[in-house]
């Protein structure tokens, strides 16, 4: 009996849950789960998780009076819980996200990633299974490089081109989330194309670029790719370290039966990557160079905070009913 292409996949890739969803991490049986505050704002509506709503909230009163610190503070909880109880499903790391207001400001996110790491503690969840979700900004990616040294493990996402792996890749970085899909959707707008084959899909080349630079220099940070349109740009990334996906695509691998073919390999490249190293100026310059890097990545920030202030927004509500 033939194998579902997710089984295959999972032979080559360790599959990580792009979901807050619980349930969907349990039918799925990924390695890791990373989450975001879009998809804690989509768990945060759903019945099954009013319980942990309700206990951050209850935990934020406790801790101050001002209720804009009682917001905060249950924003944090709330994130905190949620990941606990995935740690509880999954054997490997759970991705928590900085609050993206702090993606420009090194010092706020290293003392936010603490609080994150101080309150898994208090669940009793060793630092060792939780990952630091944060912005591949010049400045998120200097806060990734102190909190790395303090053994604190972290996941920078957002990222869309090679300048801002290389700059992780320096920074001694974890784990990256290069994404996929929003470097296909800035490139279908742009050139008016309808549609791409997977191997020419912008967002696949860009992973396996990413990849391959790794390879050949030995970076031990993890490539995940991320942010996926469809099945084929997954399976055209067999074989990355990993892949992060939703529960919808999750269902229709798991419902194939497709032979999934090895695409990426430590040995699978075609072309010579350089060692470079980067200084601010550098980076800074190189993505301004990359009209589609530069308005991702913003965009992507932006779209963040949106979801994190409809959160907040919630949570205001419950603690002034």
């Amino acid at each position: 009996m033939t194998a579902s292409a997710l089984e295959q996949l999972k032979t080559m890739t360790d599959i990580v849950a792009d979901t807050g969803d619980i349930e969907a991490i349990k039918r799925y049986q990924p390695l890791d789960a990373t989450t975001n505050p879009s998809l804690l704002y989509k768990a945060a509506q759903m019945p099954q998780y009013s319980d942990l709503f309700q206990q951050a909230v209850a935990y934020a009163k406790s801790q101050a009076e001002d209720v804009n610190q009682q917001v905060d503070i249950a924003m944090d909880k709330l994130s905190v819980l949620i990941g606990c109880e995935i740690v509880n499903i999954v054997p490997g790391k759970v991705s928590t996200e900085v609050d993206a207001r702090l993606s420009f400001n090194t010092s706020a996110t290293v003392k936010k990633a603490r609080q994150l790491i101080a309150l898994y503690d208090e669940q009793g969840i060793s630092k060792d299974r939780i990952l630091i979700k944060i912005a591949s900004t010049w400045e998120g990616i200097k806060a990734a490089e102190i909190l790395e040294q303090e053994g604190i493990n972290c996941n920078l996402t957002l990222l869309f081109s090679l300048t801002q792996a290389i700059a992780c890749a320096n920074a001694g970085v974890f784990l990256i989330s290069p994404f996929v899909g929003r470097i296909l959707d800035w490139y279908k707008k742009d050139t008016g194309k309808t549609s791409y084959e997977p191997q020419e899909d912008p967002g696949v080349l860009s992973v396996s670029d990413i990849y391959q630079y790794y390879k050949q220099h030995d970076v031990n940070t993890i490539v995940m790719g991320a942010s996926f349109r469809n099945s084929g740009e997954i399976l055209a990334l067999a074989g990355c370290d990993r892949l992060t996906i939703s529960p919808d695509l999750l269902a229709e691998l798991q419902n194939s039966k497709d032979i999934v073919n090895r695409q990426l390999s430590p040995d699978s490249s075609s072309q010579h990557f350089d060692r470079v190293q980067l200084s601010e100026a550098d980076f800074r310059y190189q993505l301004n160079d990359n009209a589609m890097a530069t308005e991702k990545l913003a965009e992507g920030i932006r779209n963040f905070i949106k979801d994190q202030n409809k959160l907040e927004v919630l949570i205001h509500e419950q603690l002034i009913a």
